[in-house]
């Protein structure tokens, strides 16, 4: 894990892609996506139907790593509303043990809005802790600190000539007084992603004086930047 201050708040970003908050000894993962190989073949489109398996164990591997007592999910929990009735018994499973081993609160998403808690936690739309607005899809013109997640970022850069790709977190420095905020990468197994650049994400972070796409890199956390207020 790597540690860093956001909002007044000591967290760290783990190596796979979940953000770990110590003093709340909360762990927050946004868009699991579950169930989406199998929305997919409802329309006709075969997927190795193990991708909510798959990230399951990705979720039961950061709770081990931290030690968290509770679970964030920043919404897009399934891939639709009915995903949870579409949970095989082992993923079913899995994911009732989480939902007992912690104290776990599904966020909703745009993918998700009227999903039903059917193997534990409890639902909201979004919640404040802290002085942080926990929620799936940032607001422009939020002034309070903040995380989210729905745009699944992707650092995309070329280096000597390598184009590399990779999930990345998206960090604004507040700008006219407002607090910082945080686009947490995708979780899930099946998730694609958004270049972090892209203007849809530095419109969503506004107001700003920054906005950067911060990854764990060999131990520290490494910014690149995105976007810089003209002085």
């Amino acid at each position: 894990m790597v540690p860093f201050s956001f909002a007044g708040e000591e967290f760290a970003l783990t190596r796979t892609n979940a953000l770990y908050w110590p003093r709340e000894r909360a762990l927050l993962v946004a868009d699991l996506h579950l169930e989406k190989a199998s929305f997919y073949a409802r329309h006709g489109q075969m997927l190795p139907p193990y991708d909510s398996r798959e990230t399951l164990e990705r979720v039961a591997l950061a709770i081990r790593e931290t030690g968290a007592r509770r679970v964030y999910t920043l919404g897009d929990n399934f891939h639709d509303s009915q995903g949870s009735t579409r949970l095989e018994d082992h993923a079913a499973g899995m994911l009732a043990a989480l939902t007992r081993a912690t104290d776990w609160v599904w966020i909703t998403g745009n993918h998700d809005p009227a999903m039903e808690a059917r193997s534990g936690g409890t639902i909201a739309q979004e919640l404040e802790i802290a002085g942080i607005v926990l929620r799936h899809q940032a607001r422009a013109g939020e002034t309070r600190a903040e995380l989210s997640g729905h745009y699944h970022p992707r650092l995309q850069v070329t280096v000597r000539e390598r184009h590399i790709r990779r999930p990345c977190a998206v960090l604004s420095e507040g700008g006219e007084g407002g607090g910082g905020r945080m686009i947490l990468p995708a979780f899930g197994a099946l998730t694609g992603g958004m270049n972090a650049a892209d203007p849809a994400i530095r419109a969503a972070m506004q107001p700003a004086r920054r906005i950067d796409a911060v990854l764990p890199l060999r131990g520290r956390l490494a910014r690149f930047p995105l976007w810089r207020q003209a002085a």
